[in-house]
């Protein structure tokens, strides 16, 4: 099993920046897939970016694409979601979660096998 960790959520005013971070333990680092997904209360969650267990391949949603960037860091086991020029309507609680491999089909961002989500961290971006 995979313990993931959202960090880095706040408040930013629009055209602003924040950089997510999600700590990952429980299993080797090269082994699974992260996943960053959104959900306004009440929605549906969005699956917005993911990296594959390798880091060699990412996939990003149209909604954040040339906006926001992941990366990894293999030796801290982490995952950094870097969110550029925000706007008020990126508020959301922002997930991260691991799986077995990821990918995007017809804009939909996805994880396979077994998924572990984190608690979530609150973004605001204020006009």
């Amino acid at each position: 099993e995979v313990q993931v960790v959202e960090s880095g959520g706040g408040l930013v005013q629009a055209g602003g920046s924040l950089r997510l971070s999600c700590a990952a333990s429980g299993a080797t680092f090269d082994d699974y897939a992260i996943a960053w997904f959104r959900q306004v209360p009440g929605k549906e969650r969005e699956g917005i970016s993911c990296i594959s267990s390798s880091g060699g391949d990412t996939h990003y949603a149209p909604s954040v694409t040339g906006r926001f960037t992941i990366s990894s860091d293999g030796a801290k086991k982490t995952v950094y979601l870097q969110m550029n020029s925000l706007k008020p309507d990126d508020t959301r609680v922002y997930y991260c979660a691991s799986g077995a491999d990821c990918g995007e089909a017809m804009g939909v961002i996805y994880l396979t096998g077994d998924i572990y989500w984190g608690q979530g961290t609150q973004v605001t971006v204020s006009s």
